[in-house]
Order: C-alpha cells, then structure tokens, then sequence
C-alpha cells in the first residue's frame, strides 16, 4: 500500500468493521477518517438501521474523524451511485488514496468497490479477504470485543435473534445455513466495545419491529422480511 496518501474506512459499526480495523492497527496501518452512508429522513445508518448518535459516540471513542454520506429515504442505485461518486470525488481531491473494507468473501460486491474507485485512482484494501469465518467471529470474541445484533434477515433469524449479544451461545444456535459472520446478510451488529476502543459506547436496547422491504417497487412478491432491535443512546 501506498503509504503517501491518506486511509479512510468505510465503517459500518459492525463486527467485522471492527475486526478489520483491530488488523489495520496491528499492521501500523493509520486510518485518517471513517466514512458511513447514512438514511438522512431517519437519521440511521443506512445498512444496520443504527441511530446517527451511536455512529457518532463510536467514532469518538477511536479518536478518528467522521463524516457521513447523506441518503435520501428511498434512494435509487443510480441516485446512490451519483451520491457515492461525488463523496468519492471530493475525498481525491483531500489526498485519499486508500479505501479499506471489511468484506470477507463476497466477489461481486470486491468487484463493484474496485470498479468504482478505480477512475479515482484509489486502491481498495480488504483486511480480511478470505479468511475463515467461523475463526474471524471466535478470534473477535477471544480479543473481547462486544457487539449487539440488531437487524436479522426473517427467513433465516426469527425475532428471538435480534438483541443478542454475539458470544458462543449465540454462535451454537445459529442455523446451519446461516455463516457465522453473517457476510450473506443475514445478520447485523453494532459493536459497542474491545480493544480498538478507548471507553466502551453506552445504550439500552428499545423495542424489536418487523419489515418488509420489496426488492422491485410495487411488487410484493419480492418482498424480504427483517426483524430489527433498536439500540437507544445513553
């Protein structure tokens, strides 16, 4: 990697964001911002539906700067993609030459990060490309990181799944098509504590509520289901 030019992470709050950056800073690898899409009409996290306060304590307790990429409510893949684009533009221009991720064996989603960085010249970096998950998901729990689940995909994960605390208990009961890292989707997490944090982030778990989402507008049959639990800042 290119050390003369400036890392920023594409954070989700998760556990495998966490984890890679826990890699980053063994490596001596310094990360100058956190990047994260988030839903401006509910103020959330766009993926895991967490509360723009939380992101934010997170960021304070790694010392790293963050700034957010502002979503309409429902937005299109080409409203994102021109949204994602000028974000993209402006970090060039601030001397970003490197985008870390914390994907672990998705090739399609490796591919679309790659395609569309390349034109900007920055590189993308993936911690941990291809490792295995069952060990990444004991190792984040041996190195005593905590985190929550908080958004499960129904068909898989019933509402018994969300709110859980991601440690060994919850590892024996996930189903045998269900990765242990969730890297399909079928699950989500915030990560409220370990080693890459100076205090741990403080809230109370509010209410579960069911969605659904339909992959085409205006077809239900396409729907997908989603069990979420809100997490509530303290």
């Amino acid at each position: 990697m290119n050390k003369n030019t400036k890392t920023y992470f594409n954070w989700s709050t998760g556990k495998d964001s966490s984890l890679a950056m826990y890699y980053l800073q063994k490596e001596g690898i310094t990360v100058d911002l956190l990047l994260t899409s988030v839903n401006g009409h509910f103020n959330r996290v766009s993926m895991h539906g967490i509360r723009r306060e939380l992101l934010q304590e997170q960021a304070k307790s790694l010392g790293i700067p963050l700034e957010t990429i502002e979503l309409p409510e429902s937005p299109t893949m080409e409203e994102y993609n021109e949204i994602l684009q000028k974000k993209v533009s402006d970090l060039q221009t601030r001397n970003f030459g490197k985008a870390v991720f914390g994907d672990i064996f998705l090739e399609d989603l490796k591919e679309y990060r790659e395609q569309q960085l390349k034109p900007y010249g920055i590189e993308c970096y993936f911690p941990l490309w291809k490792k295995d998950t069952q060990k990444l998901v004991e190792e984040f729990i041996n190195l005593g990181f905590k985190a929550v689940v908080v958004s499960t995909k129904a068909e898989l994960l019933d509402e018994s799944f969300v709110g859980r605390e991601i440690d060994a208990s919850f590892l024996k009961d996930l189903p045998d098509n269900v990765d242990p890292c969730g890297e399909n989707g079928e699950f989500h997490t915030f990560c409220y504590d370990g080693p890459i944090f100076k205090n741990p982030i403080i809230f109370q778990k509010g209410e579960k509520q069911y969605k659904q989402y339909e992959l085409e507008k205006g077809k239900k049959d396409t729907a997908l289901g989603f069990w979420f639990c809100d997490l509530i800042p303290l």
